[in-house]
């Protein structure tokens, strides 16, 4: 096809905006044809060449489509990915992939009748620092893991006035952040035997909740995904534990500000993380040491490169649906047991 795949983008906000448009316009053999959008204004002043429509149906039934985007509210995902699955396009949604394990199940069925790719983004198993770690853990450089600890931390004491923020399906932390963190440690260690589960509203003037503590509990090993709204000395990111040393790492990955900031994935230096971790190993007489660690640059365009293989050539997608049914499982479980104050299996 010479002009590529014809990408549709639903919704233009922070992800469709930052995240999705950005990464899809510097992959070679896609191209953004179509947005659906409310505000035609904000999206021609990115793409002005972009045909913009109202309705995400009537992107669905363009032949000239062959990829959708779902960057709309977390609600909206299933219902709309079902659609575009019907209508015979291949999609993409954003994380989380559905609102439940239910949702997801009637998505997966809906591809598999279909025989179109589906997939969630889940760009974060291409930060910086997750590459550094999945390396660190596939050479046996910290021995046996016995704890990972995983945060995403902000200091947002005021309560935005966004979706997200307010009460409705969908909203919370838990389905905003927790779908990256369950994500990369199902990659590192698969689907863990139980879920504990601490999920709450710590400010004020919130509605949904804004805190989580959630414990993978694994045979021997033991993960902990953690992320706050009212920490003012965020920093950690990840602090994991092995037989052999420890590797902690401070700072997130600079893909997301990059994006922000309007600067191209297709430039000099992506990716490339200006505080990498730091790697404590123990030495033949058992002395811990500091070695180096290592400091992939991330690698979010590598999402789109895999969708695309995908499409065109029949490679295997960059996520599976078997791993974005797994890391369903794993926040209907978290949610389950924080309702129920219990451990709960996947």
């Amino acid at each position: 096809m010479e002009d590529g795949l014809q990408v549709a983008l639903v919704g233009y906000g922070l992800a469709g905006r930052v995240f999705h448009a950005p990464l899809i316009e510097a992959t070679p053999g896609l191209r953004l044809h179509t947005v659906a959008s409310s505000n035609a204004d904000k999206v021609h002043a990115d793409f002005p060449d972009a045909r913009v429509v109202a309705d995400p149906g009537m992107a669905f039934a363009d032949p000239a489509i062959d990829l959708v985007v779902i960057a709309s509210p977390n609600h909206t995902h299933a219902p709309l990915a079902i659609a575009a699955l019907a209508a015979g396009r291949h999609v993409v949604v954003d994380k989380p992939f559905a609102l439940d394990l239910d949702e997801a199940s009637a998505m997966a069925t809906a591809a598999r009748r279909a025989d179109r790719l589906l997939t969630v983004f889940h760009n974060r198993r291409w930060d910086a620092d997750f590459l550094a770690l999945r390396a660190l853990v596939a050479s046996g450089a910290l021995g046996d893991i016995a704890e990972l600890h995983s945060h995403f931390d902000r200091f947002r004491p005021q309560v935005a006035d966004r979706w997200r923020e307010r009460p409705g399906p969908g909203a919370g932390l838990w389905l905003d952040l927790g779908p990256h963190l369950v994500d990369q440690a199902l990659q590192l260690f698969g689907l863990p035997d139980a879920v504990q589960a601490d999920i709450a509203i710590q400010r004020e003037s919130a509605e949904v909740d804004d805190f989580f503590h959630v414990v993978l509990r694994y045979a021997r090993r033991r993960v902990v995904l953690h992320a706050g709204a009212l920490v003012p000395g965020a920093g950690l990111r990840f602090a994991v534990h092995g037989t052999r040393g420890s590797w902690f790492k401070h700072g997130l990955d600079p893909q997301e500000a990059a994006l922000r900031t309007g600067a191209s994935p297709a430039g000099d230096g992506w990716g490339v993380d200006a505080a990498p971790g730091r790697l404590l190993q123990l030495d033949a007489e058992g002395t811990l040491r500091e070695m180096p660690s290592p400091a992939p640059a991330g690698d979010y365009p590598a999402f789109y490169a895999g969708v695309r293989d995908a499409i065109s050539s029949g490679a295997a997608p960059p996520v599976t649906l078997d791993e974005a049914l797994a890391v369903m499982r794993v926040l209907q479980a978290g949610l389950d047991s924080a309702a129920s104050g219990r451990i709960v299996r996947p």
